[in-house]
């Protein structure tokens, strides 16, 4: 049993589907469970959550609309592995390879990024710092634009992947993510359109009904607004065996996610589908 959560997220998505998507977003009531169909070949669940920032030098202590989609996400998942950026040296740039313990590794590549440190707890004094901020430093920068586009290709196909966003939007820069099998472009997903407050923190994850939609690259499109620059840090993958349903998540074992998504309320949580049309 799927859940999807949507907590206080900028309804930025009106005018960034293309005309091959459509979105649905449901509310849930408190403690109502709520079935929905997946009626076309492809329909991601995504999971958003979205912590209104304090200004340039302050970072936010907690983060409990972005914590809690997080959580939500990782409770349909079983073993998987997060990158931190811990383990890569203050001004690295690309190619990185990630390591995702449990779930294997991934390279990042392109754009004008680096990773970036600061003392936790602290802004690099423009908005941008690590998540959760009191306990690490490091997280991945880049300057928006298309010469801070960046791809990450795995070494499998992945079913569900996760990331926080930091001041991301302040200028009003944009981020879409473009998710891809080989070749193919499966979906085009706006993450974020701008006009929020510095040292703003999101997280995004995502998570695939079928094998259809199932990819192995991802690409991280941005652009500048005003010469916006973002961070991005714990990003978290899973294949398709590390995907659970109800009980079978709280015992650790994954089953394959059916092709009709069932949705436990968890309180005043939404979900949002995306599905591809003809």
């Amino acid at each position: 049993m799927l859940a999807a959560v949507r907590q206080d997220f900028p309804d930025n998505n009106n005018e960034g589907d293309t005309p091959m998507h459509k979105k649905m977003l449901g509310k849930l009531a408190l403690g109502l469970g709520v079935a929905v169909g997946a009626a076309s070949a492809n329909a991601y669940v995504l999971f958003e959550g979205f912590d209104q920032g304090r200004g340039e030098s302050t970072p936010l202590a907690t983060t409990p609309n972005s914590t809690a989609a997080e959580a939500s996400f990782k409770g349909n998942l079983v073993g998987t592995g997060t990158e931190t950026f811990e383990g890569f040296g203050t001004g690295t740039s690309a190619p990185l390879v990630l390591n995702f313990p449990g779930a294997g590794t991934a390279t990042l590549s392109g754009g004008s990024g680096q990773v970036s440190r600061v003392v936790p707890g602290t802004t690099n004094g423009v908005g941008r710092y690590s998540v959760p901020s009191p306990s690490s430093s490091a997280f991945w920068e880049v300057g928006a634009g298309s010469s801070g586009d960046f791809s990450i290709a795995f070494t499998e196909s992945i079913a569900a992947f996760g990331f926080y966003g930091i001041d991301i939007g302040d200028f009003s820069g944009t981020l879409t993510l473009e998710l891809y099998s080989g070749a193919e472009l499966l979906d085009s997903l706006l993450v974020s359109s701008g006009n929020v407050t510095g040292g703003s923190v999101l997280f995004f994850g995502l998570i695939a009904e079928n094998a259809a939609e199932e990819f192995d690259s991802i690409r991280f499109r941005t652009t500048s607004g005003s010469g916006d620059i973002f961070a991005f840090d714990n990003m978290t993958i899973g294949t398709a065996e590390q995907v659970c349903t109800g009980p079978q998540c709280d015992s650790g074992s994954s089953v394959p996610v059916p092709g009709t998504l069932a949705l436990l309320g968890l309180g005043a949580l939404a979900i949002r589908l995306r599905r591809k049309v003809d």
